[in-house]
C-alpha cells in the first residue's frame, strides 16, 4: 500500500533487507482495506476506546502511518468481493524546489524567527552527542549573504533547559531579545512542564549564539492551566491595540484531549477576554497562525483520535473574539501534524499526516476570501513532513522546514537529517 510515499520507502528496505519477496499468487479478485479504515470501521466503538487507553500515548503519527501500510487483504477465484474503493484527494500539478543543508535531526520541537535573519529552535527528540535523546540545546540558525547558517549550539542555555528537555510545546516571539516557551512534556505520563522565558542579547546571531538566557516564569493561578499541556498552539493576537497570546487546544497526561483556551498578556501572563460563536470540536495536533489580529485554527487530532478538516477563525470584535467556521471548497481533506502559515490572503498548509488518499500531504492552499481549496504534491523522500516545524520567509516565497520525522514502529527511528529550503514561487503565482 503506497510503496512511493516517505514511509512506504521505509518499508521496502526493511523488506529488502529480511530478502522477503512480496508475489502475486494469481488470484483473480482482490479488494483490500488498510488498518486505518479497519479499525474505524470494523472495530466496536467500546474496543476502540479501550485499547485507546491502555497506556499513556503519544506516538499517533507513526501509528496512523504504519496503519496506512498494512491491511487486511480477501483474495479470491470465482468470486467478485465488494467494496469501495478509496477516494482520492484532488491534487494541483506544481512541483516545489528543495534546496537541502546542514544536520539538524530532531522532532517534536520548535521553530521560531526571533529577528528577521536569525531562527531559534528549542526541544524536541533528535540526535546529540551522537545519541536519540530529548535535546536540551537551543539551536540558532542565522541568514548570512542570502545564505542560512548553523551558528552553533546554545550552551549557555542548557544549565536551565536540561533536565527540562520538552516535546510538543511552542515558543512565541514577544520581541527581538525575549520569547515565551508555553507546555510541552518529557514523557505521555509527565503532568506539565510549566513556562520559561527565552531571553537574547541584542547581538544574538550577528557574529555568535550569544549567551542566551532561560528562566522559570512565574504563573498566576489562572494560568497554571494554559502551561500543563502539549500538542497545543499559542498565537499571537491583537485586542484593543495590544498584544496577547491565545493558547488553544492540545492534550494533557489527564485529557487525551482539550478543548479549552487562554489568553496570556505579558507580564502577568493571564486575563480574561469574552468569546462567542460555536466553539470548536476538541483537538491537538493542528495550526494555528495569526490573521488579521485573530487567529486562524486548522485541521488537528480529534477526540476519536481521527483527524479533523475544519478551519476556524478566532475573529476580533469590539468587545471580545467570536468563532467564525471557514468553509472551503473542496472540502479540506482531515489532517494533523502539519504546520501553516498565510501570505496575502492564503492560508498555507504545509505536510502532516491524513487518512485514505493517495498521496501523503504536501502544499495545501486555502484562499481565505473564496474558500478555494488546492492540493499540491511534492516529492517529499526522502523527508517526513510530519512532527516538524517551518518558518515562512515572505519576501522570497519560500519555506525553511526544519526537522520532522518519528519512531516507527516496525523500522526504528527516522529522524529528517537536513533543514529544507521549499520555494513556493510558483505555487504562489498560480493564484
Amino acid at each position: 500500500v503506497q510503496p512511493q510515499d516517505p514511509f512506504g520507502h521505509i518499508m521496502q528496505q526493511h523488506f529488502r533487507q529480511l530478502s522477503t519477496a512480496l508475489r502475486s499468487l494469481g488470484w483473480t479478485e482482490c479488494s483490500v482495506m488498510d488498518m486505518n479504515e479497519f479499525f474505524t470501521c470494523c472495530i466496536p466503538e467500546d474496543e476502540q476506546q479501550r485499547v485507546q487507553t491502555l497506556e499513556p500515548f503519544d506516538e499517533y503519527e507513526e501509528w496512523h502511518l504504519k496503519c496506512s501500510h498494512y491491511f487486511v487483504l480477501a483474495a479470491s477465484k470465482g468470486m467478485e468481493p465488494s467494496w469501495t474503493p478509496l477516494s482520492p484527494s484532488g491534487t494541483g500539478t506544481h512541483q516545489a524546489v528543495f534546496t537541502l543543508f546542514f544536520y539538524l535531526m530532531r522532532y517534536g520541537h520548535h521553530s521560531v524567527l526571533v529577528k528577521p535573519n536569525v531562527i531559534v529552535t528549542t526541544g524536541g527528540f533528535g540526535e546529540e552527542h551522537g545519541q536519540h535523546c530529548r535535546v536540551r540545546n537551543v539551536h540558532l540558525l542565522s541568514r548570512h549573504a542570502g545564505h542560512w547558517e548553523a551558528v552553533s549550539h546554545c550552551s549557555s542555555a542548557q544549565g536551565n533547559w536540561a533536565g527540562r528537555g520538552r516535546l510538543y510545546h511552542t515558543v512565541s516571539r514577544l520581541s527581538d531579545t525575549l520569547a515565551l516557551v508555553v507546555g510541552g512534556r518529557t514523557s505521555p505520563s509527565s503532568t506539565g512542564l510549566g513556562m520559561l522565558w527565552l531571553k537574547f542579547p541584542k547581538t544574538c546571531g550577528a557574529s555568535g549564539p550569544g549567551d542566551v538566557s532561560v528562566e522559570l516564569a512565574s504563573l498566576q493561578p489562572d494560568a497554571e492551566a494554559a502551561a500543563l499541556r502539549w500538542r497545543h498552539s499559542t498565537t499571537e493576537i491583537t485586542f484593543k491595540g495590544e498584544q496577547y497570546l491565545f493558547v488553544y487546544g492540545g492534550r494533557s497526561a489527564l485529557q487525551p484531549v482539550l478543548r479549552d483556551w487562554h489568553f496570556l498578556h505579558a507580564p502577568e501572563l493571564s486575563c480574561a477576554i469574552p468569546v462567542d460563536g460555536p466553539v470548536p470540536e476538541s483537538r491537538h495536533s493542528h495550526s494555528a497562525c495569526s490573521w488579521e489580529g485573530g487567529v486562524l485554527i486548522a485541521g488537528g487530532l480529534g477526540a476519536a483520535e481521527q483527524p479533523l478538516g475544519s478551519v476556524f477563525l478566532l475573529r476580533e470584535l469590539e468587545h471580545g473574539f467570536k468563532w467564525q467556521t471557514i468553509e472551503t471548497h473542496p472540502p479540506l481533506v482531515p489532517r494533523y501534524s502539519h504546520t501553516a502559515h498565510v501570505h496575502e490572503g492564503k492560508l498555507l498548509l504545509v505536510g502532516g499526516v491524513w487518512f485514505h488518499a493517495s498521496s501523503v500531504p504536501g502544499v495545501t492552499v486555502i484562499d481565505l476570501m473564496t474558500g478555494l481549496c488546492l492540493n499540491y504534491v511534492i516529492n517529499v523522500w526522502p523527508l517526513m513532513l510530519h512532527n516538524h516545524s517551518s518558518v515562512f520567509l515572505p519576501d522570497e516565497k519560500e519555506l525553511l522546514v526544519i526537522g520532522g520525522g518519528g519512531n516507527c514502529f516496525s523500522f526504528g527511528t527516522h529522524l529528517n537529517p537536513e533543514p529544507v529550503l521549499l520555494s513556493l514561487g510558483s505555487i504562489l503565482a498560480s493564484h
